[in-house]
């Protein structure tokens, strides 16, 4: 690959399967309703169905990412996008929620192939730090644009058609990535790293990791039916902590040879771009979760009319994401993160004075500000940490890039939904909450109060978190000091 048109040409392509991922994220949100009407799931059961996607993904893309060194970067792309193809046309297909939530387990899957691929194929095509600055940028907007439109395209296919639309979409558009891909993304620059072959993977440290993720998140969700401090949820939350624990002994003793090597995380830039991502995710994909529900049961939208009022979220994130580059070139990545998150805290600060008889303008100014300082924040804290890593593991840089990501919003929207769901349940009674989202979002006065109520407590919760990670953030010092960066080995 010698030309930028053919860079440019293959770092297209890789966007269009990027958004396509970031599209899934979220494109059942709008769904709801219509999977309730059809399969009757609980309230819980549509947590883990928006869920399952986000927290498969993010339990598997740090063995994904090793993978991706290992194998080749194409490879995995591919492999990738055909996985989350099958398990698409399987979903379309299920008959009962169980086989739904399998689908998207499936598709978190094949994207934890994907994701850090992309990354590792835009990092190693550019590797001028003004072009990798500009490319990552773009490379944070199309993900940030895939899932904030997803609600969007979901609300249009379940108008059109069905709650099913939402997984048949895939299939051509997987179809159409994989022709373009081998017809366009190098397999030089994107094949197997010399120094990785002949290291085995670290299966004992991804069962670790996706396991003690997958307890944590099943006890927040299952909080509000089962009661915070019933035995089921502690023991939850207990087996959460020694399983992650064990991660975290076990890639100690593994050393170099670990699936996250712990090397890797005293790199400055990488940890603090890492949790930044994380906490943003947190916010933001929990509150698009929340705010898609509330446009329909409380403001009385369509599915299409409730998406079609998330664009503004997505178009100032793409805004704030392409005007990144530039202001980290003066003032490199802290100012940029630190400016960004406390602009998300303020849209929240916004939110929480939402009321029964607020509009739509309220939420309008809500997503016009989160999503500018989302942007700010999504391709700083991505340039902060693929600019630590050295490019012989940049498939590893960014699995740890996304798997906080991915975390971080899996933990979102199973926290404030659980939040949502607590609230409810106290003005409501358990049987309405139990019921799941058809019941909650019953058009009565005592339901629609009972869900705002809900709203404020999760923006309430969403901006404390992204206040404290705004206070983190201001005293850092040596982040990528305008613009440059530090790509020692690990």
């Amino acid at each position: 690959m010698t030309g930028d048109r053919e860079r440019r040409a293959a770092a297209a392509v890789v966007c269009l399967g990027l958004f396509l991922l970031g599209m899934d994220l979220t494109v059942l949100n709008v769904a709801v309703p219509d999977l309730q009407r059809d399969l009757n799931p609980s309230m819980a059961q549509v947590q883990w169905i928006v869920d399952a996607y986000a927290l498969v993904l993010g339990g598997l893309v740090l063995t994904a990412g090793a993978l991706t060194d290992r194998i080749g970067r194409r490879r995995a792309f591919m492999t990738g996008l055909a996985v989350c193809g099958a398990a698409s046309a399987f979903g379309a297909l299920a008959e009962e929620p169980g086989l739904v939530l399998a689908a998207r387990c499936g598709m978190g899957a094949g994207a934890a192939l994907l994701m850090p691929a992309t990354l590792s194929i835009i990092s190693n095509l550019f590797t001028e730090p003004a072009a990798r600055r500009r490319a990552i940028a773009l490379w944070a907007a199309v993900l940030g644009l895939g899932g904030m439109t997803g609600p969007v395209l979901g609300g249009a296919l379940v108008e059109g058609f069905s709650w099913r639309a939402g997984f048949w979409v895939n299939v051509p558009l997987v179809a159409v990535t994989l022709v373009l891909t081998l017809r366009v993304v190098p397999a030089t620059g994107s094949g197997r790293t010399p120094r990785h072959e002949g290291e085995r993977v670290d299966l004992p440290g991804a069962v670790l990791s996706a396991c003690g993720l997958l307890t944590f998140v099943w006890a927040v969700i299952e909080s509000p039916a089962q009661g915070w401090t019933s035995a089921p949820v502690l023991s939850g939350f207990a087996l959460a902590t020694a399983l992650l624990t064990a991660f975290v002994v076990h890639e100690r003793r593994r050393a170099e040879a670990a699936m996250l090597p712990l090397s890797l995380l005293r790199l400055p830039g990488v940890v603090r771009g890492a949790l930044s991502l994380a906490l943003l995710s947190f916010a933001l994909y929990g509150a698009l979760f929340v705010i898609t529900l509330y446009l329909q049961g409380v403001l009385g939208y369509t599915p299409w009319q409730a998406g079609v009022r998330t664009l503004p979220l997505a178009a100032a994130l793409a805004a704030g994401s392409l005007a990144t580059p530039s202001l980290m070139a003066r003032h490199g990545a802290r100012k940029p993160i630190a400016a960004g998150l406390a602009l998300v805290t303020v849209a929240f600060a916004v939110l929480a004075h939402t009321g029964a008889a607020s509009g739509y303008g309220r939420l309008m100014v809500f997503e016009v500000v989160a999503g500018l300082g989302a942007g700010l924040v999504a391709a700083a804290g991505t340039e902060a940490v693929m600019g630590a890593v050295p490019l012989s593991r940049a498939g590893l840089g960014s699995a740890v890039n996304d798997a906080t990501r991915q975390v971080g919003a899996a933990l979102g929207v199973a926290v404030q939904g659980s939040v949502l769901s607590t609230v409810i349940t106290d003005r409501l009674g358990a049987a309405v909450s139990a019921a799941g989202p058809a019941a909650v979002l019953a058009p009565s006065p005592a339901a629609r109060q009972a869900f705002v109520d809900g709203l404020t407590a999760t923006a309430l919760t969403a901006g404390a978190v992204t206040l404290a990670a705004t206070l983190a953030v201001i005293p850092w010092r040596g982040v990528l000091p305008h613009g440059t960066t530090s790509r020692e080995g690990l």
